[in-house]
């Protein structure tokens, strides 16, 4: 399968290819661009949403790379975390950070998330442009996963690098050097945190560690990376796509700033339009598993399209449509099944609380370049704006 991310148009828009795959079929299976056998491709939003709940779809990969040939040299702490687990060890591991994301715990953070968003919005110019990307999108959930892990301030920026090269398509090497340079880093963290303890969530994980040993110290390190990576990435991406999709549907857009009340509603449309995650993380069959119909052998990767299923006209009328009156609930985004993110509601009180505030400051706020002139990552997993450059205009 040829790389999508080379395609600047797949970039900006590829719902139309999505389209095209599910009506051939909902689930395909699609080649290599390596000439390997490929993998299965799952674009249909039932058969998605029964492929995130089969247990028979392993997310295993330390198990399903045994014995094959290594290409790659990510650290174990990134190719082998929580998301690729299995029960009983993604039950436990999952357990140990759930209480750090429940809805009362964010309840708890949603004072510090808006004066962290108020702050950065102050920085702002008062017409502009702005890139909301890189002022706003990328370092207010930063901030607040760094504060909840208990990551110090002088290190947040270089973290959000590190990051943000581990999503990078087409660039294994940079890949593979950010996941050493995040691991290295976390280890570091560990082990200063072991010598002065706090309060963190990081804390809490070393006392489960060093206390009654739920915790290796392969599984704290990885569980650390994850949550400092997945912890921001999800909302980073988010909050730019949902701007831009208000922004080009202006009655939506008009509909808030009048009732700002409904912005807490309106996410799971907003999430559903356009997904933050293109793509859900590997998984791999370990027996015959029959899916829309379609036999997959054993032994063979099943990648599950988000943004397609999140699109299927089978499910959704007028999918290509952003309508704020849509019960969109049960779309995708957030994952389905036991892997569902654990750390969605998190996600929504950030986006919820940075629309707030937007709207409430900016209510003129425009786009500062014409659509076809944004730039988007290149990246597999994850959908998101590189920029987003808008001139806040605020209102008088």
């Amino acid at each position: 399968m040829s790389d999508p991310t080379a395609n600047p148009a797949f970039l900006r828009d590829p719902y139309p290819t999505y389209a095209a795959l599910r009506a051939q079929c909902p689930v395909q299976q699609v080649p290599a661009g390596s000439g390997g056998r490929g993998s299965y491709l799952v674009t249909g939003f039932e058969e998605a949403r029964e492929a995130l709940a089969d247990s028979r779809l392993s997310k295993d990969t330390a198990g399903f790379f045994a014995g094959k040939e290594a290409r790659r040299r990510l650290h174990p702490a990134v190719a082998h975390n929580m998301l690729a687990t299995d029960p009983p060890d993604h039950t436990r591991l999952r357990r140990l950070v759930m209480n750090s994301f429940t809805t009362r715990a964010v309840e708890e953070l949603r004072p510090f998330i808006a004066r962290t968003a108020d702050a950065l919005l102050d920085r702002w110019p008062a017409e502009g442009p702005v890139d909301l990307v890189a002022t706003l999108a990328v370092p207010l959930p930063v901030i607040v996963i760094c504060e909840l892990l208990g990551v110090p301030e002088p290190d947040r920026a270089q973290v959000r690098q590190w990051s943000g090269e581990l999503f990078a398509s087409g660039a294994p090497a940079v890949i593979d050097a950010a996941s050493h340079s995040l691991a290295d880093y976390m280890k570091g963290l560990i082990a200063e945190k072991r010598s002065r303890p706090g309060q963190a969530l990081l804390d809490r994980l070393i006392s489960a560690r060093d206390g009654d040993e739920r915790l290796s110290e392969g599984e704290l390190l990885s569980l650390g990376v994850l949550l400092l990576v997945a912890g921001h990435e999800t909302t980073t991406n988010f909050l730019g796509l949902a701007v831009l999709a208000l922004l080009q549907h202006p009655s939506e857009f008009q509909r808030l700033l009048r009732h700002p009340a409904e912005i807490a509603s309106s996410l799971d449309e907003l999430l559903r339009y356009d997904s933050p995650v293109s793509m859900a993380t590997f998984r791999f069959t370990t027996e015959a598993v029959v899916l829309g119909g379609v036999e997959i052998p054993a032994d063979n990767p099943v990648l599950v399209a988000i943004g397609a299923a999140n699109r299927d006209p089978a499910r959704w009328a007028e999918p290509s449509d952003l309508d704020l009156d849509r019960n969109a609930a049960g779309h995708l985004s957030f994952g389905h099944g036991i892997h569902r993110c654990v750390g969605a509601p998190l996600a929504k009180a950030e986006a919820e609380i940075a629309l707030q505030k937007l709207l409430s400051r900016f209510p003129d706020m425009q786009l500062a370049v014409p659509v076809g002139q944004l730039t988007w990552r290149k990246t597999r997993l994850v959908r998101g704006l590189a920029a987003l450059p808008v001139c806040p205009v605020p209102g008088r």
